[in-house]
């Protein structure tokens, strides 16, 4: 939807993006201030966690920047107060990390969440909510595609962690009247995203070496992903903050269609223009905690909200390497 389209909601009300300097916190940030959105991004800034000031480029002095941690309660309460809606996009996303760190894990992605939604339920019920979660808390798929009825079994810290995040959300929904749902995100990738390293996504690594004319490695190569380009995720956490319907429900995001990893490298290798991958085993540490193939049903949001990715994959990956060939030094 055009930015007019979203006007009536945001033009002139308190939005905060929690993770606001980070991948997606960033583009969204973009696409609220076209709504007129007044704007407070809240990040810690740590550099494990994907956030760089860099990505206001071009912004810096129309939005509210608080340098503060989704685990300082107080900090929280303050900043939630008068806001007409919080994008919950703060999060330790690396399933690795998550097994080696556990417990900075639980507080990021699990106990920070529930402190979050106590602030809003005694300081701020009116606001509206929408949790950024993933498609790990499925675990390795029973079958494909899979859905929202897919049982959850998540195969490591992470996705335990997000999916306890996730369900705080619905339960305060349900029983206190916070409006929130959430979106379960699956290999979202675009430009700002982080390529210093794999902590985001495997993705990032490997444009950042096939700019720098390094070698990548594939894992194997025949796994199955789907991948959802960063302007329609965006355009899905709109619609999911301004649709009544979209309350108190969890949805799928997706691709167009799904790809292997060996061919993802070879279109990447081709859009570039050279390149060259390597395919090996997998890590054993990596193996014992890999989903093996995946790739999502995102029917739902496509009936209840009327969401679909727009950007094909070829075009997706055009438009991120082109960003990085011109800002790479600012990520890496």
């Amino acid at each position: 939807m055009p930015a007019d389209g979203y006007r009536a909601a945001f033009a002139g009300r308190r939005v905060l993006i929690t993770g606001g300097l980070g991948f997606i916190g960033s583009n969204l940030a973009r696409r609220l201030l076209d709504c007129g959105a007044e704007l407070t991004l809240v990040d810690s800034l740590i550099p494990e966690y994907g956030g760089n000031l860099f990505n206001l480029d071009g912004i810096r002095d129309r939005v509210t920047v608080n340098v503060s941690d989704v685990r300082d309660e107080h900090s929280m309460r303050a900043l939630i107060q008068d806001c007409a809606y919080l994008f919950n996009l703060a999060g330790q996303t690396s399933h690795l990390d998550s097994m080696t760190a556990p417990e900075t894990d639980l507080e990021i992605n699990c106990r920070a969440q529930l402190s979050i939604l106590e602030a809003a339920r005694k300081h701020n019920p009116a606001v509206r909510i929408v949790f950024a979660s993933t498609r790990q808390v499925y675990g390795k798929p029973k079958y494909l595609p899979v859905d929202e009825e897919h049982l959850l079994s998540p195969v490591d810290v992470n996705g335990i962690n997000k999916m306890a995040g996730e369900w705080y959300h619905i339960l305060y929904n349900n029983v206190y009247g916070i409006r929130a749902c959430a979106l379960r995100l699956t290999n979202t990738y675009g430009p700002r995203m982080r390529v210093k390293d794999a902590r985001q996504t495997f993705l990032g690594i490997w444009i950042r070496l096939v700019l720098q004319g390094r070698p990548f490695e594939v894992w194997e190569g025949e796994q199955l992903r789907d991948f959802t380009y960063v302007d329609d995720a965006v355009e899905a956490f709109l619609l999911a903050a301004t649709r009544e319907s979209a309350t108190g429900r969890v949805f799928n995001l997706g691709g167009e269609s799904p790809i292997s990893l060996r061919e993802l490298a070879g279109l990447l290798v081709e859009l570039n223009g050279g390149g060259r991958y390597v395919q090996r085993a997998f890590p054993p540490e990596r193996k014992r905690i890999d989903i093996g193939d995946y790739y999502s049903d995102h029917r739902l949001i496509r009936g209840e909200l009327g969401w679909g990715p727009t950007v094909p994959l070829r075009e997706g990956l055009r438009r991120t390497l082109d960003f990085y060939r011109a800002h790479l030094g600012h990520y890496v």
